[in-house]
């Protein structure tokens, strides 16, 4: 049976996301965990993650266990991180899958270990220290304690030490720098009493570019993986391209006198007489309902008028010829000789690239394609 065409759909180009995690292999000189948490920041779980795998990729990161086990599902066996905290109800099955869990503190490693051990099984844990995010972690003057009594106890092993940069985007700030000391300490302390877990880590993308010296033994990265910029002040080297394009169609074209109202609220009214045409996305599948968004029409960018629907909105065809019903209508991407890119939009909505494509909704049929890649 054929699938039938979209009305709203994403493309994502998993050559580029192939292209850009070689890069950050090469860039780094590091093991490259790949974040794939928030379905791939809106990008795909599972076929993003085999995608990274057959790119030679080793490591996966994600937020929640929930993902993990998605990926499990799915015959994706290589080793997976749980960045956040897991419940102890869910270590039995993080032991049996494989899947490293993050600890921070003694109750849960007590019950981890209760879980565990009575069980005969082992869970692998990475221990993160607080270096100053000051959201999960141990505080550096007790990681070395907290390490060695963690290893001590039964049905758990010590793979990873590791820590996360609040301000590595910002390299302007003196925050990162600290961190990194705090963290050089913590891991100079712990080689003195001879702790020496398989890896070290803390870079996210943007340390990648702004603090090579905190490579380590891994790197962990999300939002350069997709071909998106970590921040206005860390932007990605040309050799990086963008995943996902954000597509709909246009459902109707009709002309309205001047001085009629366009949409809930009338939020605009035609000035003159106008032609109007209507596409099928909306705010929930991601398309925000704000004032001032722009879509491709043909390679003319439009505006959108009046306020986003649910499952709609409308847009002015003024001065565009040639448009009928069944066009293809880019939100995000290139139309003709323009485009618009996830960091236009994340401007437009007063955001970050970050939240735009973790918001795209699930609704949203998800083409995956393979674009000309001479490098694979």
């Amino acid at each position: 049976m054929n699938s039938p065409l979209p009305t709203a759909w994403l493309e994502i180009d998993l050559s580029a996301i192939q292209n850009n995690y070689r890069e950050l292999c090469r860039i780094s000189g590091a093991k490259v965990a790949a974040v794939v948490k928030a379905n791939a920041y809106g990008h795909g779980l599972v076929e993003v993650a085999q995608a990274v795998l057959e790119a030679g990729g080793e490591w996966l990161a994600v937020a929640r266990f929930e993902e993990a086990e998605q990926l499990r599902k799915n015959w994706i066996m290589a080793p997976v991180l749980v960045l956040g905290y897991t419940p102890p109800e869910q270590v039995v099955e993080a032991a049996k899958e494989n899947i490293r869990l993050t600890l921070f503190d003694t109750q849960t490693a007590i019950r981890y270990s209760a879980q565990t051990s009575q069980r005969g099984m082992t869970v692998k844990v990475h221990i993160k220290v607080n270096t100053g995010m000051n959201r999960l972690g141990i505080a550096p003057q007790d990681a070395v304690e907290f390490t060695r009594w963690v290893s001590g106890l039964p049905g758990i092993e010590v793979e990873g030490v590791f820590t996360h940069f609040a301000r590595a985007d910002e390299p302007a700030a003196d925050t990162t720098d600290r961190q990194i000391r705090i963290f050089d300490e913590v891991l100079a302390s712990l080689r003195s009493v001879g702790i020496q877990p398989k890896l070290f880590h803390a870079s996210n993308s943007a340390a990648v570019f702004n603090y090579p010296q905190a490579a380590y033994d891994m790197v962990r990265c999300g939002i350069a993986l997709y071909g998106l910029h970590p921040s206005p002040e860390t932007l990605l080297p040309a050799t990086f391209r963008p995943a996902l394009t954000l597509k709909t169609r246009l459902t109707s074209i009709r002309e309205l006198d001047a001085g009629e109202g366009v949409g809930y609220n009338y939020r605009y009214y035609t000035s003159k007489k106008e032609r109007i045409g209507t596409i099928a996305i909306g705010y929930a599948d991601g398309f925000r309902r704000v004032m001032g968004n722009k879509v491709l029409v043909n390679g003319v960018e439009v505006p959108v008028v009046g306020s986003v629907c649910m499952d709609q909105c409308m847009i002015s065809l003024d001065g565009i010829q040639g448009v009928q019903v069944g066009d293809e209508v880019v939100l995000i991407g290139k139309s003709g000789g323009l485009q618009r890119t996830v960091e236009d939009v994340a401007k437009e909505w007063g955001t970050v690239n970050y939240e735009v494509v973790c918001g795209m909704a699930d609704r949203l049929t998800r083409r995956f394609i393979h674009s000309n890649d001479k490098k694979g």
